[in-house]
């Protein structure tokens, strides 16, 4: 999930004609540095507040007790701090100082998805945000970085891994309907309830798909994301008829392959444009 936009934002700084490949690879660098600090503090915060007690799905260190609370908060600043001044470097090579402003607050919602008094992730704004900084910000901020502008391309493609990216988050989400609502954890899946959830994931992805045709008739080569169709199947076909909780656990898997898949596809559709 933090891969996919920045390969995104990229590619739309290719077809801008100004690709800058270190200032990729220090995009990158932040969007994975902040996103393993997310995982972090929200392994933290769930702990200490005892959501991870009936947890099915991956290991979680606190709700474990394989780690101490105050050994995985550390690990969240830590992540952090690393993102920070990586995207310092990034922001002082690109001259882009505004990006600051953005990057203060990634850090703040970093820690605010289920930190603090007021989580905004108990309070079903966590798609949101997911979508705003797993989509638009890092993409456009990638591509913003390289040439100091952005075009429909990267706007589009932004949009489409913003999409996937929460579709992420709502399987991983349905997957935590009971015991979320048993704990206050009102997320946007818990409100739409386990079957509106799960039609919300299969629009997602088809919607992923559908915008990026709309640069078709700029960029014919974008035909090429009807590839991803049959891989959107699968893991929708699970989404709506698994029942278990355990049955969706690899749906989780499947749509960051699928993100990355998008990505690589979009990279190469402006690439073959521009030759």
């Amino acid at each position: 999930m933090a891969i996919a936009p920045v390969i995104v934002g990229t590619a739309a700084a290719l077809g801008m004609g100004g690709l800058h490949w270190g200032r990729a690879v220090l995009a990158a660098l932040v969007a994975l540095l902040l996103q393993i600090g997310v995982n972090y503090a929200n392994d933290y915060s769930d702990g200490i507040r005892g959501t991870d007690e009936d947890r099915v799905g991956p290991l979680r260190l606190v709700g474990s007790g394989v780690a101490k609370p105050h050994e995985v908060k550390m690990a969240a600043f830590g992540s952090l701090g690393l993102a920070m001044v990586a995207g310092l470097v990034l922001v002082i090579l690109s001259q882009q100082w505004t990006l600051l402003l953005v990057g203060a607050g990634a850090v703040l919602a970093a820690w605010g998805y289920t930190g603090g008094k007021k989580p905004y992730g108990y309070l079903g704004l966590g798609d949101v945000f997911v979508f705003v900084f797993f989509g638009p910000v890092a993409t456009l901020g990638t591509t913003f970085t390289q040439v100091g502008a952005v075009d429909t391309t990267a706007v589009v493609g932004s949009i489409s891994t913003g999409l996937i990216a929460v579709a992420l988050l709502m399987a991983n989400n349905v997957r935590d309907i009971p015991t979320d609502a048993q704990v206050g954890k009102m997320t946007l899946a818990v409100r739409l309830g386990d079957r509106n959830a799960r039609i919300s994931y299969v629009v997602m992805l088809a919607l992923s798909m559908a915008l990026t045709l709309c640069l078709v008739p700029d960029n014919p080569w974008m035909l090429l994301m009807l590839l991803q169709a049959p891989f959107i199947l699968l893991p929708s076909w699970i989404m709506l008829k698994g029942r278990t909780r355990e049955a969706l656990i690899p749906v989780l898997q499947q749509t960051g392959m699928l993100n990355l898949g998008f990505s690589l596809l979009f990279a190469a559709a402006v690439l073959l444009n521009t030759l």
